[in-house]
């Protein structure tokens, strides 16, 4: 059961990637923004969240699941927002990933995503 404070939001976006460029990347972008390191110890202290990529050639579709305060939400949509549209990440291996935003806006969890962001919310 989620926790009655705290609700679950998703949230998409569209990213142009050479292909060299680790997928893996923007969701650690996302976690920089959100927890300050994307090594922390958990919980996520603003928003317990997950972020998963699928590629399709240059395109690379990001889609963050989180759980956070309703008054909250718009503070780590933004952040997540402005993690992407900086567009680059050097990871801790030193390679460094670039990729252009070309879309980002809020989505509606998908009903498989259910026990997901309860698993989240438990965090």
């Amino acid at each position: 059961m989620l926790d009655l404070v705290r609700q679950a939001f998703a949230h998409e976006a569209v990213l142009l990637m050479p292909p060299e460029g680790d997928t893996q990347a923007p969701g650690a972008s996302i976690t920089l923004a959100l927890c300050g390191h994307w090594g922390h110890e958990p919980p996520c202290p603003l928003a317990p969240h997950h972020t998963r990529t699928r590629r399709s050639g240059n395109e690379v579709q990001v889609r963050t699941l989180f759980v956070t305060e309703p008054e909250l939400e718009s503070l780590v949509r933004r952040r997540i927002d402005v993690a992407l549209a900086d567009g680059r990440l050097t990871g801790p291996d030193g390679l460094r990933t670039t990729w252009q935003l070309r879309s980002s806006h809020r989505s509606d969890l998908l009903p498989t995503e259910t026990d997901h962001v309860r698993r989240l919310a438990a965090s």
